[in-house]
């Protein structure tokens, strides 16, 4: 810290009581001046003799009170007064950051120029800001400090544009040039880990990054930060990262952690500007370079103290630039009225409609750029957008008052491509259909309808097999694209243990390959048509342990029961029986299907479909 010492007499300035400061002297004092509640017993010449403001003062002063000056609104009170007072006694007084700004302040009342007297106080305290405080980052910070309380005054006297100015030309210094001790924030290792590192004070512990100098000016109110965060955008050499790290950390400096405190009607005005100026002090770069966390947690505030709308939309908007960073717990904003729902899915519903709205406007004009050339890639932030919605409707999923529209209209607010798994889907879908047992029959075939069971993966296949939650088709869709999934890797595998035997020798065997298992699969489905003739008889062909189909009866869920049904079906997909490709919730079911394979077995087949439901 730097100080100015100025006089060089002792002090004879003493006090009686709080009220009454005089001077120890020979000669008696012969003018009171009154500063506030304090009484300066003084003496004329020497204040007469630097300050032309009491000269007219003391010409001025009326037969019934001779002696006494009334100071009224003086700036620093009796404190800065006290100083100028010594000054002009030629006592010692010591100058620093703390007290420059007020002094000074005092001296431009007291009119202390040079008109008065060579080496006045008011050239002094210049010099002294000029060649020493403001060439100081801590010093810089400090006054600017203190001259909140000096306005007008240090306003007037530009005090507070040139700390600004001073503030922001530094922190654009190349970081090589600071060291730790440069800051407030000191971050010298202990003396512990010195002794273990071998390290000497001496050395450089750690180099300073870009943003060394956001913790210092945190401690400056939300104005005064603000005048020197748009001084700083202003020059442009500073990157919206490291402005971004900036209004995160003042933020958490100054808005309290509990909803009652920030709402509290003591603070609610002062945390709602504190907001909104955070918010328009925003990169220009749309908010891409502040953290989407950070523009979260900030929204939420904003509409807890209820932020003005504009503030809110910028928010929002910024937001939906980068939504693919969010993460679940910092969406889940608690809903306002008239909302019913526990969490304001309708904000979310905007920020995804936003992504999507942007994210495509930009492919679309890439692919102008490309002239209709393939693109293919970039799809990277549409599978994040995917998952953070399906893991939001997990978490929302329990909220009894989320209807299914709102469920269903976020759930498609992401194309197909965002989701080539729906394994995060089911498991919102599943959770649903668990919390809300009074759904209808249309309403959770609506919902299934979301899935595609073909992608989902081991799993949630096996989990959805299970699941007496889900519609009977919807098991049976699964357990049938799941066996044939199987069955067509198998088949996979198998021809690839294979290809190495198919030498030259052996290429003339094909044909007669063939023809053995076109004759097999004839002999199957002759057998499939005279068992589905028994059953329409209502005969029952035991056809023994070959075809373990005695083994049905001892299995005990519908779905192992369904399994066994659509095995003999798995096993004509793989073998290219079977073409048919629509899994959807509204493709082509597993039971029409089997209709379609024989005319004539039609009603057996609904017959079969009916028992086992």
């Amino acid at each position: 810290m730097k100080y100015m010492k100025l006089g060089s007499k002792p002090d004879a300035f003493h006090a009686e009581g709080n009220c009454v400061r005089y001077v120890s002297s020979e000669l008696a004092t012969d003018v009171i001046i009154s500063v506030g509640d304090v009484k300066f017993l003084l003496h004329k010449f020497p204040l007469l003799s630097k300050s032309n403001k009491l000269q007219k003062l003391v010409s001025g002063l009326n037969e019934e009170s001779p002696d006494e000056i009334q100071l009224v609104d003086f700036p620093g009170g009796p404190k800065a007064f006290e100083i100028c007072a010594k000054f002009c006694y030629g006592v010692a007084v010591t100058l620093n950051p703390y007290n420059v700004v007020a002094a000074r302040c005092a001296a431009e009342y007291l009119e202390m120029t040079e008109d008065i007297d060579r080496g006045n106080l008011i050239l002094k305290i210049d010099i002294f800001l000029n060649s020493s405080v403001l060439r100081n980052w801590k010093d810089s910070i400090i006054v600017l400090q203190t001259s909140k309380s000096l306005l007008p005054w240090s306003e007037n006297l530009k005090i507070v544009g040139r700390c600004i100015d001073s503030i922001a030309s530094k922190t654009s210094v190349d970081p090589s040039l600071i060291t730790w001790s440069y800051t407030y924030n000191r971050r010298l290792a202990t003396s512990d880990q010195i002794i273990r590192s071998g390290l000497k004070f001496s050395e450089k512990l750690e180099s300073v990054p870009r943003d060394w100098w956001i913790e210092d000016i945190c401690e400056l109110d939300i104005d005064l930060y603000k005048r020197v965060m748009l001084a700083i955008k202003s020059k442009g050499r500073m990157d919206g990262g490291v402005i971004g790290e900036a209004l995160k950390a003042y933020a958490m400096r100054w808005l309290p952690d509990s909803v009652d405190a920030l709402v509290s009607e003591v603070h609610i005005n002062r945390n709602k500007s504190l907001v909104e100026t955070i918010i328009c002090l925003l990169p220009s770069d749309k908010g891409i370079s502040c953290a989407c966390s950070f523009l979260l947690k900030l929204l939420k505030v904003a509409i807890l103290i209820e932020a003005d709308d504009s503030s809110r939309e910028v928010l929002i908007k910024n937001i939906s630039l980068k939504l693919d960073d969010a993460l679940v717990s910092d969406l889940l904003i608690p809903a306002r009225p008239p909302q019913t729902t526990i969490y304001d899915i309708e904000l979310v519903q905007r920020l995804v409609d936003l992504f999507m709205e942007n994210e495509i406007s930009k492919k679309d004009k890439k692919m102008l750029e490309k002239n209709g050339g393939d693109f293919v890639l970039g799809y990277g932030s549409w599978l994040k957008v995917g998952k953070i919605v399906d893991g939001y409707l997990a978490a929302v999923a329990r909220d009894q008052s989320l209807t299914v529209s709102s469920f269903f209209k976020l759930s498609q607010s992401v194309p197909e491509t965002a989701r080539p798994i729906h394994d995060g889907l089911y498991g919102a879908i599943d959770i649903y259909l668990k919390e809300h047992s009074g759904l209808t029959k249309s309403e959770r075939k609506r919902l299934c309808g979301l899935m595609d069971v073909k992608r989902l993966t081991t799993d949630a296949t096996m989990h959805a097999a299970q699941n007496e939650q889900l519609p009977l088709r919807v098991v049976v869709q699964v357990l049938f694209f799941e066996q044939a999934r199987t069955s067509a890797a198998t088949h996979a595998i198998s021809n690839i243990e294979d290809a190495p035997r198919k030498t030259k020798g052996n290429w003339g065997k094909t044909a007669p390959e063939k023809r053995k298992s076109l004759r097999k699969q004839m002999d199957e489905l002759k057998m499939k048509e005279e068992e589905e003739e028994a059953v329409k008889s209502g005969k029952l062909v035991k056809r023994g342990s070959k075809n373990g189909g005695s083994s049905a009866q001892l299995l005990p869920s519908r779905s192992r029961r369904i399994f066994d049904r659509l095995w003999m079906i798995g096993k004509g997909v793989a073998n290219g029986e079977n073409k048919s490709s629509e899994t959807s919730g509204s493709s082509q079911s597993p039971a029409s299907m089997i209709r379609g394979e024989t005319k004539s077995s039609g009603s057996s087949s609904r017959h079969r479909r009916h028992s086992i439901s």
